[in-house]
């Protein structure tokens, strides 16, 4: 928010679900007090409308705008809501969704709208080559002439990095690097575990593998420029990889009644993705990647096949939407 110089005030909150009881009251309280900040925040800032996209985080402000009169809209953009979403739903006017089939959920009160990806990644993927090049001077990699023609790799785990993607990845990088270029977002919280788990690499495949960090604004150019990707299954690749046209493997996070199993069945249910589960990743993943680095014409069909689900007006669709609420 600070990065798009939008006004931003925190609040306290807690998660309910899933919790001792002990942290539940503890986390009920911090609710409660979220919920007297957000009625001061309110008086000040006197909004028209309130969009939230869910979780726990969202509760004491939509509550407060409940109180205010104040029309809330919900955002869902996984396949399946969460306790969170169900509870907001009741007292918000509309739920935004990403899907026909996830309407269901809220009767009369959903609008489709599709899942919003920023205005950077609709013009990255319009020339992918520009995308490849601009992300080779951000990163500093120099893509050699001699294998430029290489596929690229895109790896990242979500926001913090995936440790078991992570260590899978450094495992396969002796059998992967022939075969492709790999951009390899570790995470903050692993990055200093590089030097360590990386294995010993001859000098000319060391040069195709670029690891770093952390991606923000060059993260669209990544996208744009990858031609396979390994990931989790965040709601965001529900967006942004049909966009891209992007293929993927995806690992969805090992959490029981977690949104990342749908997220990646509807992906792979367009025939643009494949899953392999956690607990499996030491075994299926190189051959798994192997094979799809080899074979150009599959990673194209892939791609045509999952940009049957973009939808690049998802964002209007949802401003209107919010414009709609303020008039009512």
């Amino acid at each position: 928010m600070e990065a798009e110089g939008i006004p931003f005030a925190a609040i306290q909150t807690g998660q309910l679900r899933g919790m001792n009881p002990l942290t539940a009251a503890a986390n009920l309280g911090k609710m409660a007090v979220g919920l007297r900040q957000s009625l001061r925040l309110l008086a000040d800032f006197r909004p028209d409308v309130c969009f939230v996209t869910g979780g726990y985080v969202c509760t004491p402000v939509a509550i407060a705008c409940r109180l205010r009169r104040v029309p809330v809209l919900v955002y869902l953009p996984d396949l399946t809501p969460g306790l969170a979403i169900r509870l907001l739903s009741i007292i918000a006017q509309r739920v935004a969704v990403s899907f026909a089939e996830t309407a269901k959920f809220f009767g009369a009160k959903s609008v489709v709208t599709g899942y919003p990806v920023r205005p950077a990644l609709l013009e990255a993927v319009q020339d992918r080559e520009q995308a490849r090049a601009e992300l080779g001077q951000a990163l500093k990699i120099g893509w050699n002439e001699s294998d430029s023609h290489l596929p690229l790799l895109l790896v990242f785990g979500g926001s913090q990095g995936s440790r078991s993607i992570n260590q899978a990845l450094w495992s396969a990088l002796p059998a992967l690097l022939p075969l492709a270029h790999i951009v390899h977002v570790v995470g903050t919280r692993d990055w200093p575990l590089l030097t360590e788990k990386q294995p010993e690499l001859p000098a000319a495949l060391a040069l195709r593998y670029h690891p770093v960090d952390y991606l923000h604004d060059e993260m669209a150019l990544a996208l744009a420029a990858a031609d396979l990707a390994l990931a989790r299954a965040g709601a965001s690749t529900l967006a942004e990889f049909p966009i891209a046209r992007l293929p993927s493997v995806l690992v969805p996070l090992p959490i029981s009644g977690g949104h990342q199993f749908p997220n990646a069945r509807k992906l792979a249910e367009t025939g643009g993705a494949l899953i392999i589960r956690d607990e499996e990743l030491s075994a299926r993943l190189t051959p798994v990647l192997t094979e799809l680095l080899r074979d150009e014409s599959r990673r194209l069909a892939m791609g045509a096949a999952i940009a049957t689900l973009a939808c690049p007006q998802a964002g209007m669709n949802i401003a209107r939407a919010l414009v709609e609420l303020v008039g009512q």
